[in-house]
């Protein structure tokens, strides 16, 4: 698969990036150790632009479709006041035990609830609206959650959508044949031609496409 930047610059981004605490760390050394598909760990560059653009609206509410290990949950809510709060959303149970005895054990326990069960059954069950919206769950319902996230959003909120790049798969002249690379090329062009909101595509790690309702 093609590389989104080079190795270089990804290890010269993340080395003057401030660091995350050490039990971030050990969090990010036993996920790669122990769980299935290592790569879906937002890890540290990541989670320090989740962590900046909470920090940046203030959010108080955030929502996050796919937990996996928590990485990402536990940044997003060490840039919010005592009052925040962050539901994730969890299908794995294997998943969300691990993230749930790494949540207990830092100092942002009382702000992350994980929700387990399917993320669309989920959203349909919450009241009123969120800051902040991170998408970062199973690929194939990606458009679904981009639709049921936009009612959930609050005014001034974002949605933060992960791995719009797909390795450079979604390139028009690489063609793998999957479902997923068809469902992110397709959800791509949708956005961009969605008068309801304003987007950016960053070529950070796989790709983080940040929303916002338009004017």
């Amino acid at each position: 698969m093609p590389e989104i930047t080079s190795p270089e610059i990804d290890a010269y981004a993340d080395a003057h990036s401030t660091p995350h605490p050490a039990f971030m760390n050990d969090l990010a050394e036993e996920t790669r150790a122990t769980l299935p598909i290592p790569q879906m760990l937002s890890g540290h560059l990541e989670g320090r632009l989740l962590e900046m653009l909470v920090y940046a609206t203030g959010a108080r509410r955030v929502l996050e479709l796919g937990t996996y290990s928590g990485y990402s949950a536990l940044a997003m809510a060490s840039a919010m006041g005592p009052e925040g709060r962050v539901i994730t959303c969890e299908f794995e149970d294997l998943h969300a035990d691990f993230a749930q005895r790494h949540i207990d054990a830092s100092p942002y326990a009382d702000r992350i609830e994980i929700r387990r069960g399917a993320a669309l059954d989920t959203m349909a069950t919450l009241d009123g609206t969120f800051e902040l919206i991170f998408i970062d769950a199973d690929k194939g319902n990606y458009p679904r959650y981009f639709e049921a996230a936009l009612p959930l959003l609050s005014e001034g909120g974002l949605i933060v959508i992960d791995n719009t790049l797909w390795s450079g798969n979604v390139l028009p002249d690489y063609d793998d044949g999957e479902d997923n690379t068809r469902t992110m090329r397709e959800l791509n062009a949708k956005i961009v031609a969605d008068e309801r909101v304003v987007a950016v595509v960053l070529p950070v790690r796989d790709g983080v496409t940040i929303v916002r309702k338009a004017a």
